[in-house]
């Protein structure tokens, strides 16, 4: 007789934007400007995301001023730093981090989260990226980003060395027994000796395979390297999305490409970015929305839409539709590209209607309404199949995740989407994910 398979379960994640994601969030009397670099801020939005049962807060990361500091605040903090602070402060909510693989190296960054996942009991998880920005280039050294296609096949390469390193301890290779006085039973640990194009790492890592067996993967890419790499390595993926088609398709592709690759049917999570504005009525949330697009200089959106298209600014009009011209930029971030030339052309947007569509530049999907409302599109995307789950990006913070567990999770919960507790204590538990197996001595050997 065969067990019925469980329902699939929605995932939320936060992620965790300074301030919030409308740009102008910070300037509200009730929002704080320093919060950027206030553990304490982050702190409370992870107790906050905890008490609605949300799978993980996320946190972005550069390695340069990426954004027009003169107006808003930035990503500061480095994020598996502040993260080992979210972890002594909660108990359950999985701590994801940001690394590029551009501007790190294998061994730092798999001890660093294998460190988190340790430290917090195993709720840890590495969002893998690269980094195209020329600012990060210059800060190391260098006088441009690599191309596209060196960042991805250094990220591959960079992947699986990290993964070799979680798996150098076999999981019973401490021993700590006082009685014969021995401590790590040396047998079980084996240098992975890579040599590879860009890296060559000797290994074991120094500290044992974590309670997790590895921190959760995941990527955020949409160009068909970035798919690749999410086929190959991802459990999950932060997508951006602007149309119910277009997720069902990217979902559909990634899950392609990983079974393609020898991995199980629905092996990669899809969970795209949501912006969300939420009011006790419609007109009270568009209201909210309007009022935080004209805290925004017009300056600076369109310097933020210029840059996502990859085009100067001065090619923008607002009161004209985009460029009809546009090309996918070479070294820039396809997935935004993407998203939002699809959402422009698909409503026939003038570059105005098209920021206060974005909620002031943004690519990521944003949604306007009550509680109610919120919860029909999740609904709508989770259970037709364009999404495994959503990582939030509320409008403002604290004030939106409030109102988000507030209103939205409860109507969530009685629909039977949404847990009303955790079951597990790891990342993994959260997400239905298999602890991986480690290596034997006889698969590391061949």
């Amino acid at each position: 007789m065969t067990t019925p398979e469980a329902p699939r379960q929605l995932h939320l994640n936060l992620n965790a934007l300074h301030a919030g994601f409308v740009p102008s969030a910070w300037r509200l009397p009730e929002s704080d400007p320093r919060a950027f670099v206030d553990v304490q801020h982050y702190i409370r939005l992870a107790q906050v995301a905890e008490a609605g049962k949300f799978d993980a807060i996320f946190l972005a990361d550069n390695a340069s001023i990426a954004d027009q500091i003169n107006f808003r605040p930035i990503t500061a903090l480095e994020p598996t730093v502040l993260l080992a602070c979210v972890a002594a402060a909660t108990t359950h909510i999985g701590l994801v981090a940001t690394a590029s693989t551009s501007y790190n190296e294998p061994y730092n960054i798999a001890r660093r989260f294998a460190t988190l996942d340790h430290v917090s009991g195993g709720r840890a998880g590495w969002n893998v990226v690269t980094t195209a920005d020329a600012g990060s280039a210059r800060n190391f050294g260098r006088a441009a980003p690599p191309d596209h296609a060196q960042r991805y096949g250094r990220a591959d390469e960079f992947t699986n060395v990290v993964k070799a390193l979680w798996d150098s301890w076999e999981d019973d290779a401490f021993v700590g027994d006082r009685a014969t006085g021995r401590f790590v039973d040396t047998d079980k640990l084996q240098p992975i000796a890579h040599h590879g194009q860009y890296f060559s790492v000797h290994g074991p890592l120094n500290l044992p395979r974590t309670p997790q067996g590895y921190p959760v993967l995941f990527q955020a890419g949409g160009s068909s390297d970035g798919r690749e790499l999410a086929a190959r390595h991802a459990e999950a993926v932060f997508s951006a999305s602007q149309s119910f088609e277009e997720s069902l398709a990217y979902r559909r592709d990634i899950n392609q490409r990983a079974e393609a690759l020898g991995r199980g049917p629905g092996a990669v999570k899809i969970l795209p970015g949501l912006t969300t504005i939420i009011g006790a009525t419609e007109a009270q949330a568009r209201r909210r929305r309007d009022d935080l697009i004209d805290l925004i200089p017009w300056d600076y959106s369109l310097n933020r839409l210029a840059g996502t298209l990859g085009i100067a600014v001065d090619r923008l009009s607002l009161d004209a539709p985009l460029p009809d011209d546009l090309q996918l930029p070479a070294n820039g971030n396809h997935t935004f590209f993407r998203a939002t030339l699809a959402l422009a052309q698909r409503e026939g947007l003038t570059v105005r209607a098209l920021i206060r569509e974005l909620a002031g530049g943004g690519g990521h999907r944003v949604i306007v309404g009550t509680p109610e409302q919120i919860a029909d599109d999740i609904e709508h995307w989770f259970r037709h199949g364009a999404a495994d789950g959503f990582n939030l990006m509320p409008d403002v913070l604290p004030g939106g995740v409030e109102d988000f567990v507030d209103g939205v999770v409860p109507i969530l919960q009685r629909r039977g989407l949404f847990r009303t507790e955790y079951t597990g204590r790891t990342l993994r538990d959260h997400m239905g994910l298999a602890r991986p197996a480690g290596r034997t001595r006889e698969q590391a050997a061949a």
